[in-house]
């Protein structure tokens, strides 16, 4: 046990002193891929000009509109400028195939500012790289007097580790302003995030203006009311609603594309759909009557699958969907589908009966399989939740992985392209911190350092498998965020942290190091006005449990904690399991000053594939507390079905 103290006391001290320092000077996020800094700086005044060619000036023109307002600067866009001062340049190289279409090369000299990129998207995430390598005061949106708009002498090469890099806004729980979208749209963008999904629809409210079905914004769009809590029975009494029109929608789009990012619309099916039912009940098994929803969860009625109606009026929205949404894909849900009106309903036994279908779930994928059919035919590709798995996946579909990582790995070991999306790392309506201190959240605890520390590779998987993992995406889910600020709440700064899973190197990342630089751009957050979740002091590695340490019933184990109690009051203690195939559960976990005890909380946690109740509070009382003792950390814990556990021990003060 000594052993186990000594080296958890030697991790600690590392990972103090990696937070302290840091391993890089600059704060960029997403850390890039290369970064050489070099003496000296580039000065940025009333007189630098954009050096742009005709393949650079749109992404010139963008760059030099997002530096215009807090410069006051004119920067004026110029094709074949020849003095090679006081620019910032703009080029094309076709020779660059190593970056790919999202990489670049940037390089500052004091003279000038050259960024190089084989494709416009490469130029465009140089651009956001400059933005971050000038005062954080250039994210302004009016002019700011007294700063000098210096960028440090470096070299960069850059470019991305996925092709999907996204974040799920839900507004279908409830409705967000226009403006908010386009908002948000622009902090993905300062992040090198380039797949905006865009759920528009579920049981309780429909988003989207479709022009062949008008009751869809008339009904669908408003609930007369929304549930208080956690499906209480209490109700708030106010209607709530709204939808965006297709010339809303257009401009979101276009908008968008400006800043590289794809918007992918989410239209639910077969599940989540008691809204459109509440206008269109013949669409059910059952006939109804449906009101559009006011509670959350899931819901028995869905869409009939055994009847073609379903499917005609299914391509009419898709139709103009695609009309508007130019994305490959378009995401057609598929999660949370019960299957009990299906079991009950004539017409979907009759369809099973007729296609020789096994059953519901097979039922289901004929459902997703008409729908790929019909998107495919159109030039589109579809992407759905994990359970579009169940019955037999369509042909070309790409999953994204949600209840876990083991649909994903199902997924691509079948051949098919996946986007991790895991509950149990990406998931930001979940908790950031202890509940009593938060607003109110769906569950679960998904803090900073969590989502930083997710691989979305599995290790289980062969290097021709990991292939087709094309991306990782956090999700937004709102049925408890009414408001654009608390959506910035949730989603800032873990963001950052997604950012960096999804563009940097897997040997590159490291949460001191981040979280160095995370102190520095949270500053650009603020001048965006995003409302972020203010920064927990940093949670320091005290220890680690390894494989063979635990057994299957509870043992104490112990952990040395001596200098890192500096004063009284709360401390949380984080058990993070990493890897193995056994999760740790936790009864007790105590802190104590020599031999005596001096806090205790005892409850029943665990950590593994998910995470419940894993976070535990020592109070030292000040009467308590002395600088000069030894402390230690004890816990009782257990590996549940076997002893292949491995996992971390952070503890952090409270603010």
């Amino acid at each position: 046990m000594n052993g186990v103290r000594i080296g958890a006391l030697l991790m600690a001290v590392t990972v103090m002193t990696s937070m302290s320092s840091g391993q890089s000077t600059l704060s960029i996020i997403p850390q890039p891929v290369k970064a050489e800094v070099q003496s000296g700086e580039f000065v940025m005044t009333a007189d630098t000009v954009l050096a742009v060619e005709y393949l650079s000036e749109t992404v010139g023109q963008r760059l030099a509109a997002q530096l215009r307002p807090a410069t006051g600067y004119r920067l004026p866009v110029r094709r074949w400028v020849t003095a090679a001062s006081d620019r910032i340049v703009l080029k094309i190289d076709d020779s660059l195939d190593a970056l790919g279409q999202e990489g670049y090369r940037l390089k500052v000299t004091p003279t000038e500012v050259v960024i190089t990129a084989k494709a416009p998207a490469g130029l465009f995430y140089g651009g956001q790289t400059l933005r971050q390598l000038l005062p954080p005061a250039i994210l302004s949106t009016s002019k700011v007097d007294g700063v000098k708009w210096t960028v440090p002498c470096v070299t960069i090469e850059d470019y991305p580790r996925f092709a999907w890099r996204g974040m799920m806004l839900d507004t279908a729980r409830h409705f967000m302003p226009k403006e908010f979208v386009k908002k948000f749209i622009d902090v993905l963008a300062l992040h090198k995030l380039n797949t905006f999904h865009w759920h528009l629809n579920n049981d309780q409210g429909w988003r989207i203006e479709i022009k062949k079905y008008p009751e869809l914004t008339e009904i669908s769009s408003w609930r007369k009311e929304t549930v208080i809590g956690r499906n209480t029975q209490q109700y708030d009494g106010t209607p709530h609603g709204g939808f965006y029109t297709q010339d809303e929608i257009r401009e979101i789009v276009a908008y968008a594309q400006q800043r590289f990012i794809t918007v992918v619309p989410e239209i639910e099916m077969p599940g989540h759909c008691v809204a459109v039912l509440a206008a269109f009940s013949e669409l059910s098994c059952t006939g109804g009557p449906f009101e559009v929803q006011t509670r959350w969860g899931i819901f028995s009625d869905v869409y009939c699958a055994g009847n073609d109606q379903v499917f005609a009026f299914l391509e009419d929205v898709l139709a103009e969907t695609m009309e508007l949404f130019p994305s490959e894909y378009i995401h057609i849900g598929g999660d949370e589908c019960p299957k009990t009106r299906w079991k009950a309903c004539p017409k979907c036994q009759a369809r099973i009966k007729k296609e020789g279908l096994a059953d519901e779930h097979e039922l289901q994928s004929y459902f997703v399989h008409r729908i790929e059919k019909y998107l495919n035919a159109h030039g589109r590709r579809i992407i759905g939740w994990d359970e579009i798995l169940e019955g037999g996946l369509a042909p070309n579909a790409t999953v994204m992985s949600w209840r876990g990582e083991n649909g994903g790995i199902q997924a691509a070991r079948a051949g098919h392209d996946v986007v991790m999306a895991s509950n149990t790392h990406l998931y930001f309506d979940y908790y950031q911190a202890r509940p009593e201190n938060e607003p109110l959240s769906i569950g679960g605890f998904i803090p900073l350092e969590k989502v930083y520390g997710y691989d979305p590779v599995p290790s289980v998987l062969t290097d021709a498998q990991k292939k087709h993992i094309i991306g990782v995406q956090a999700q937004l889910w709102a049925e408890y965020i009414s408001t654009p600020e608390h959506d910035e709440y949730m989603a800032f700064p873990r963001g950052c942290a997604l950012a960096e899973i999804a563009w940097t190197p897997a040997e590159k990342k490291d949460y001191g190091d981040f979280y160095a630089r995370l102190t520095d751009h949270i500053k650009r957050l603020s001048r965006l006005n995003v409302n972020y979740r203010p920064l927990d002091p940093p949670r320091i590695e005290i220890g680690r449990w390894s494989s063979g340490q635990t057994d299957q019933t509870y043992k104490p184990m112990e952990w040395e904690l001596t200098g890192f109690i500096k004063e009284p009051g709360a401390y949380q203690v984080v058990f993070s399991y990493t890897h193995g195939a056994h999760r740790l559960d936790i009864r007790e976990v105590q802190l104590l000053r020599g031999d005596t005890v001096v806090a205790t909380d005892i409850h029943e946690g665990r950590t593994g594939s998910s995470d419940f109740r894993n976070t535990y509070v020592l109070i030292v009382p000040e009467k308590d507390f002395n600088p000069e003792a030894p402390y230690r950390l004890r816990a009782v814990v257990r590996s549940d079905g076997g002893t292949d556990s491995n996992g971390v021990i952070s503890i952090t003060k409270e603010r």
